[in-house]
């Protein structure tokens, strides 16, 4: 039991190598996986250094700065969402532009209010509700696309590189915005039932991972540049 708690403690790093290794077989250049790749190799290593944290703080004698590691859930959620933001504007979406550049612009002026009244390195928890809004504010760009690809009639005939990472993302999102929203309740009232569903945080991001890897292998693609 322990062996299998310790993989899925470890899973947001080692699942990140299933993308990366992926990545490195197929080698696929395409000019709007870029902001993906990005987030594939900063988040393994940000996700490293919150384990290492977690499981190692004491015996390396980490600074007090470094007693927790919810900065780096913070730093990977800002990372996300700018990359995948990213991605979004660089698809040719029939949805206009300016809605989606809005959406990444509000995103990045809730992150600057956000953390001003709160304190970007929590001692006791994650910051859950930050996690949900930037959660809630990618489903947004997930479902305009669903909705715009659905009414695309090459749908029918063609699952596209793109198409595996929204759907994939989709999955992550919706599973955990429940998951960063009720996170800090369950902290507070049945820490272990917060455990159990951490786990459950991990195997959306492991599937997250696992479309992501298959996005790198299929070079067909609908919307992108």
């Amino acid at each position: 039991m322990k062996t299998i708690n310790l993989i899925f403690d470890w899973s947001e790093v080692w699942a990140l190598l299933i993308p990366i290794l992926a990545l490195l077989i197929n080698k696929n250049k395409e000019q709007y996986f870029r902001p993906i790749i990005v987030y594939v190799f900063l988040a393994f290593f940000i996700n490293l250094f919150a384990d290492v944290i977690a499981d190692f703080k004491k015996p390396l004698g980490f600074p007090e700065y470094f007693q927790t590691n919810s900065f780096l859930y913070n730093i990977h959620s800002i990372v996300r969402f700018s990359c995948f933001s990213t991605f979004f504007l660089m698809l040719k979406h029939p949805f206009f532009p300016r809605f989606k550049k809005g959406i990444q612009v509000l995103g990045f002026v809730f992150t600057i209010i956000y953390f001003y009244f709160e304190n970007f390195n929590n001692p006791n928890h994650i910051s859950g509700d930050f996690l949900a809004i930037e959660a809630f504010l990618l489903l947004i760009y997930c479902l305009f696309y669903f909705h715009h690809k659905l009414r695309d009639d090459r749908y029918k005939t063609l699952l596209s590189a793109d198409f595996y990472i929204v759907l994939g993302l989709s999955i992550y999102v919706v599973v955990n915005f429940f998951v960063f929203l009720f996170y800090i309740p369950m902290i507070e009232n049945d820490p272990n039932l917060a455990n159990r569903m951490w786990n459950v945080h991990n195997i959306a991001f492991i599937i997250f991972c696992i479309f992501i890897a298959k996005a790198f292998y299929t070079h067909k693609t609908l919307y992108a540049v």
